[in-house]
């Protein structure tokens, strides 16, 4: 299957999902992120406000925050994501896409590269780390300064999804920022790179 088959079934079975389903599958990631030891150790984290039926790190933002992390969220510069400091008081603007971005200064934004774990969202991801996306090429193109680095250091980046998002085999393209980790409410997947 190509990627939009493979993104257009998998939305399909994920938008078919219950309230009830989102909710507890997403408090059980939460959970599970904590042991990621990248995650366990990192001050930085940019988490992400979900779309739709996606996985719902707003769980883990609120345990991120009262642990003291420095939690950012993202906002759209022209093709490509800064973050934002978050903290309980943080109002809000809707994209162009419809999806909330903190409305802070710019001087409050941080650059992707000083952040220490990414939670980034995902449509399916593979055996390898290879990640689809909704689409749109963001999270690629905001971490594109990855694929020029020989030692990988920060920032990690953890795809969040349901188990039935994980698919046999996606064809990466030379763009695309693979995953290191994925954590879904049934395992933690740790990818080679």
């Amino acid at each position: 299957m190509n990627s939009a088959a493979i993104r257009d079934t998998i939305k399909a079975q994920r938008n078919a999902l219950s309230t009830n389903d989102v909710v507890d599958a997403s408090i059980d990631i939460s959970r599970r992120l904590w042991n990621v030891p990248a995650l366990s150790r990192a001050r930085r984290i940019a988490c992400y406000f979900p779309v739709g039926r996606e996985v719902d790190c707003r769980f883990f933002i609120l345990s991120a925050w009262n642990y003291g992390r420095t939690v950012l969220l993202p906002v759209l510069n022209g093709p490509e994501l800064m973050f934002s400091v978050y903290d309980p008081n943080t109002t809000f603007l809707r994209n162009k896409h419809d999806i909330p971005e903190p409305n802070g200064k710019k001087s409050q934004q941080i650059k992707p590269q000083y952040i220490d774990v990414i939670l980034a969202p995902l449509v399916a991801f593979d055996a390898s780390g290879n990640r689809i996306g909704m689409g749109g090429g963001y999270y690629d193109r905001s971490f594109r300064f990855m694929r020029s680095r020989t030692t990988w250091q920060h920032p990690k980046i953890i795809g969040l999804a349901y188990n039935f998002q994980k698919v046999p085999k996606i064809k990466a393209c030379s763009w695309d920022i693979p995953l290191q980790f994925a954590v879904t409410e049934k395992k933690i997947y740790k990818f080679q790179r």
